[in-house]
């Protein structure tokens, strides 16, 4: 097989910022052919922009150009146009979360199983240098077997007041499903993939309902805000691990916090920035990183990575049946926080 040839279906923020543009980078690789978008005003503009051909406003109509398509649609379209492509021969990569909830991520898997075609999430914080550098140590043994995970991901006054983030029908939710499923996702990776068996959880949106609103990114409607701002989690996971679970888009702190530590049997980690910290020979070590090799925008590196799978020449980094988990704790936390109780799953995951 030659170039792949991708087509974008959603052409607004995500995909000009990172997907495009790391596509073509990879020039060799893969062909931006088509690009699609309900507006027809936002599909011109992006073609103009990145010199692609053709323009579509209806989804269905590109997948016979193409051989691939990166979805970058509101949460509510993932499953809809994802089962869609696959069903037509078209590989996937979807924009996080996979979907809405956990239901359509089964469905989209169960399209993939039956496609036969490539299915990967954008989960791309996975691909940031520091991720990629604790995988490895991880991987190497050097913190022994995982136990703890504690993440903050954490932004002070910062709803996004642009496009859909805050409208609860287009996308399940707010700062959880939107910012803190990366640390969800990211924390899981780490952790070595283990299946959530209870969460307990708590969601805010309080600050958010106010009115006079201090919002570094831009202004929103606090009258019909009705997604999540603050949220905070314990999970307990099958291999004994746990996880202590904290985000926001508006959290009254000091100053943005993304951090992401993991305690294990014999050292730990943390992030960001990447430091090893170990107790042997009667004493303890806290190692900083003079230098971490690999690429410093992770959209290159999740682009080549999916365009790889689909040629053939890689496994994915970023497998559906781990973004289904994620989803599965999303659900949990809301569940949970909606009831007053604990939320458990079956071990088996299914």
């Amino acid at each position: 097989m030659g170039k792949l040839r991708m087509g974008i279906i959603g052409a607004g923020g995500i995909a000009q910022d990172r997907h495009i543009p790391a596509f073509l980078k990879l020039a060799n690789d893969v062909t931006v052919v088509a690009v699609c978008d309900v507006n027809e005003t936002t599909a011109k503009a992006a073609a103009e922009k990145f010199n692609i051909e053709k323009i579509y406003t209806n989804y269905r109509d590109l997948f016979h150009d193409v051989d691939a398509v990166t979805i970058c649609t509101p949460n509510k379209f993932h499953a809809e146009i994802t089962i869609a492509a696959l069903s037509a021969g078209v590989h996937v990569l979807c924009e996080k979360p996979m979907a809405m909830n956990t239901d359509e991520c089964k469905a989209m898997i169960e399209a993939r199983d039956m496609s036969g075609k490539v299915l990967s999430i954008a989960y791309h914080y996975r691909f940031m240098k520091d991720s990629q550098a604790a995988k490895n140590v991880i991987f190497e043994n050097e913190i022994g077997t995982p136990i703890v995970a504690r993440v903050q991901a954490l932004r002070r006054r910062k709803v996004p007041g642009w496009g859909v983030f805050t409208n609860k029908e287009l996308q399940g939710g707010g700062s959880l499903i939107d910012y803190g499923c990366h640390f969800l996702d990211l924390s899981l990776w780490l952790l070595g993939s283990p299946k959530p068996v209870e969460v307990v959880g708590k969601t805010y949106n309080k600050l958010s309902k106010m009115p006079n609103q201090v919002n570094e990114w831009g202004s929103f409607n606090h009258e019909t805000f009705d997604v999540d701002d603050h949220v905070t989690a314990f999970v307990r996971f099958d291999n004994g691990a746990t996880m202590l679970f904290e985000t926001s888009w508006s959290a009254n702190i000091k100053e943005d916090v993304e951090r992401l530590s993991i305690s294990g049997e014999t050292g730990g980690i943390d992030l960001f920035p990447f430091e090893l910290n170990q107790a042997k020979h009667g004493m303890l070590f806290n190692s900083q990183a003079t230098y971490i090799g690999g690429e410093d925008n992770p959209g290159l590196p999740q682009a080549q990575n999916f365009i790889d799978a689909c040629l053939g020449r890689d496994e994915l980094i970023v497998k559906p049946e781990e973004a289904l988990e994620v989803s599965r704790i999303i659900d949990g936390i809301y569940k949970s926080s909606e009831t007053g109780q604990s939320i458990k799953f079956e071990v088996s995951g299914k």
